[in-house]
């Protein structure tokens, strides 16, 4: 099949992206999607940190844990969502997604929020994936 792998671009025309994004990523017809449900900083006792970075990291643990569960890698990866309700260290985050995924980087929104589903959660990540 022509085109049977996942491409990300950034089209001529468009700015350059602001952040570690492309602009567009494309699948090819007849791929397996997976969505995962929004991933939080909740550890494996049930726990909340209160410190954003710490529930970064269990959010990216949580992340590797439900696509490993698919054998999904990075080069799955075609948009991220991430919400938060406080300031994001760009730094800290973009070094766990690269310990995980390396410098592969969909599609992405992100949106600051006043509140997520529960009083504890700073942060959560949406993962769209595809098996091309």
């Amino acid at each position: 099949m022509k085109n049977a792998e996942i491409t990300r671009k950034n089209p001529e025309g468009m700015p350059n992206p602001v952040g570690n994004y492309t602009h567009i990523t494309k699948i090819p017809r007849n791929s397996e999607l997976y969505v995962t449900s929004g991933q939080i900083g909740i550890d494996q006792n049930g726990e909340f940190p209160e410190s954003m970075n710490e529930q970064i990291n269990n959010t990216f643990s949580n992340i590797k844990a439900v696509l490993d569960s698919e054998k999904l890698t990075a080069n799955n990866i075609i948009k991220v969502n991430v919400w938060a309700i406080e300031k994001i260290d760009w730094d800290h985050l973009y070094s766990k997604w690269e310990e995980l995924f390396g410098n592969e980087y969909p599609a992405m929104t992100i949106g600051y929020i006043s509140e997520l589903g529960l009083p504890e959660i700073k942060i959560e990540i949406e993962i769209w994936a595809a098996k091309a």
